[in-house]
C-alpha cells in the first residue's frame, strides 16, 4: 500500500508583481500589527522543566479549544509534544478523557519505543494515536506537536482524497504544504499504517487530510498545531459550501499561485497563531 503526496513544499524564488513586497524585506510578525507593534511571539525558558511546564499547559488549553469546538469522537483524536529535553520521547493524551476536562498532569510521556517514561503513568494511551504520533516524530525532527482529531468536516472532507483549494486568503495557510494520504488502511494500530501516514506528510508539509479517516496538522509549537488544525478544519467547511454553491452555477475564482505564495510566507510562520 503505497503512501502519495499531492501537495509540495512551497516554490522557492518566486517573481513578485509589483503591488506585492519582497518578503525576504519584512518581519511577519511585526507586519501584522499596526505601526510595527508586534506581539512577543514564542517565549524562551531557562530550564527545560519550565518549557515542559509551558509545554504542557498549553497542550492542555488545546485539548479544551477542541473538547468546545466538538472535534471530540469517542476515544478517538490525539495531540502530541515532544519533550524539550529528550528529543526521543514525547507527550500524549490519556485514553478515557474527555478534551474538554483535559489537565496538564494527565498527559502521559512515552518514548518512541512504546514505553512510558513520565508522566501519569498510571493512564494508558491510545495504540493508533502511538504508531502514528511516533512515526511522524521519528520522521519529522523539526516537528515538536502534531494534532490529529476526527472532526466533524475534516471526515466530511476527507472522503474526497483530494487537497484544498486556495479559495480564500486564510485557507493560503496551506498553500503547497499538504498532502494527501489516499490510501485509507482502516485503524492505525499497526505501525506500517503510522509509517505510511508519515511518509505521505512528507518533509517539510504542514497538514496531511487522511483519505476516509480526518486530519493531521504538525508545527513547532503545540499552539502552532492547534492552530492549524482548527483552521484547517474550517477550510473543509469552507471548501465543501463552496463547492455546493459552484454546483448551483456560481464560477469560483481562485487565489493566483503568486498571491497564494506570498500569503503562505507572511502569515503561515509558527508564531502566527499563538
Amino acid at each position: 500500500m503505497s503512501a502519495t503526496t499531492t501537495e509540495t513544499a512551497p516554490a522557492k524564488g518566486i517573481q513578485l508583481s509589483a503591488g506585492l513586497t519582497p518578503v525576504a524585506e519584512i518581519d511577519p510578525l511585526n507586519a501584522m500589527a499596526h505601526q510595527g507593534k508586534g506581539l512577543p511571539g514564542v517565549p524562551s525558558f531557562a530550564t527545560h522543566e519550565e518549557t515542559r511546564t509551558w509545554q504542557l499547559e498549553h497542550m492542555a488549553a488545546a485539548f479544551r479549544v477542541f473538547g468546545r469546538e466538538g472535534y471530540c469522537e469517542g476515544i478517538s483524536g490525539h495531540i502530541s509534544v515532544r519533550d524539550p529535553e529528550h528529543t526521543d520521547r514525547f507527550w500524549i493524551n490519556p485514553l478515557g478523557v474527555h478534551f474538554s476536562m483535559m489537565r496538564a498532569s494527565d498527559m502521559i510521556c512515552v518514548d518512541l519505543a512504546g514505553q512510558v517514561v513520565g508522566g501519569n503513568t498510571s493512564g494508558s494511551i491510545n495504540a493508533a494515536g502511538f504508531q502514528i504520533h511516533s512515526a511522524v516524530h521519528r520522521a519529522r525532527p523539526d516537528v515538536h506537536a502534531i494534532c490529529h482529531t476526527h472532526s466533524m468536516h475534516g471526515r466530511a472532507y476527507s472522503a474526497f482524497g483530494k487537497p484544498l483549494e486556495m479559495i480564500n486568503q486564510d485557507v493560503c495557510y496551506f498553500y503547497n504544504a499538504h498532502s494527501v494520504y489516499d490510501q485509507y488502511g482502516g485503524i492505525a494500530n499497526e505501525a506500517d499504517e503510522g509509517a505510511r501516514i508519515a511518509s505521505s506528510l512528507g518533509t517539510e508539509n504542514k497538514a496531511c487530510i487522511l483519505l476516509n479517516h480526518g486530519l493531521l496538522t504538525v508545527g513547532q509549537t503545540v499552539d502552532e498545531a492547534a492552530f492549524l488544525f482548527c483552521l484547517m478544519e474550517r477550510s473543509c467547511r469552507v471548501q465543501m459550501l463552496a463547492d455546493a454553491a459552484s454546483v448551483a452555477g456560481k464560477p469560483k475564482r481562485l487565489v493566483s499561485d503568486e498571491e497564494a505564495a506570498y500569503n503562505y510566507r507572511m502569515a503561515s510562520t509558527p508564531v502566527s497563531g499563538v
